[in-house]
């Protein structure tokens, strides 16, 4: 097995994480991009923006068919989140983004401690306030352009916070706004970059894949302990990032 076929295969690991998590597919994406397939840095960012984009598009929808959803919370956060991605994708090639990414990595330690320690309240006790969720939705959108990260690992506990969405609903949610944010960023970033379109097909194929599985186990485990699963895993991630970047 070539190094490509390997990444191609670690893809449906990108759909897993998706469709349990609704976040989590950029974390991913890059990485194998970069590591394992040996794609450039830069195009990796406009490849990732592709795979997470279509992953989360067609997730989405899955979510939306099982009520997973709240439509309010995903337009606002969606319709300030395409301006921002749009602007930070045209920023990636004029900043170094080691400084953003360290902030990145410091919001996602708060917000994963916020989470073990606060409780969650029951969906619908928070109003989904229209300044809050644009507001929010177009800083997530412009590191989404900028980094090429869909930014759900932010999104979903935004959603929860901002517009009071239960777990669950947040997930479906945050996978709409991954993929408006990502469509956004890649026209943005296209503008500089061309990409192998063919692996970016084959990652999109096996990280479609990845998301049958991962709705499956969604499924059947409580909100609860995703909420546990999804705050650890936002330590994790924030840990390493802040020590890749420090």
């Amino acid at each position: 097995m070539t190094g490509i076929e390997f990444a191609i295969a670690l893809a449906a690991l990108i759909g897993v994480s998706l469709g349990i998590l609704g976040a989590g597919g950029s974390m991913i994406t890059i990485p194998v991009l970069v590591y394992v397939a040996g794609v450039d840095p830069k195009r990796a960012i406009v490849m990732s923006l592709a795979i997470v984009g279509g992953t989360s598009l067609v997730g989405s929808y899955l979510h939306y068919r099982e009520r997973n959803f709240h439509g309010k919370a995903a337009s606002l956060f969606g319709i300030s989140g395409i301006a921002g991605a749009y602007f930070g994708g045209m920023l990636t090639h004029l900043m170094r983004p080691s400084l953003l990414m360290l902030s990145f990595a410091v919001l996602m330690l708060v917000v994963g401690t916020l989470m073990l320690v606060r409780k969650p309240g029951r969906d619908g006790e928070c109003e989904c306030r229209a300044w809050r969720c644009l507001t929010a939705g177009a800083f997530l959108g412009a590191l989404t352009g900028f980094l090429g990260v869909g930014g759900g690992f932010l999104i979903v506990p935004a959603l929860i916070f901002t517009a009071g969405v239960a777990t669950k609903r947040a997930i479906g949610s945050s996978l709409a706004i991954i993929s408006f944010n990502s469509a956004a960023g890649l026209l943005g970033q296209l503008r500089y970059t061309n990409i192998d379109w063919r692996m970016t097909t084959g990652f999109l194929a096996a990280s479609l894949i990845g998301m049958g599985f991962g709705l499956a186990i969604v499924r059947r485990v409580p909100a609860q302990r995703i909420r546990l699963i999804f705050a650890c895993a936002l330590l994790v991630v924030g840990c390493f990032v802040a020590y890749r970047n420090f």
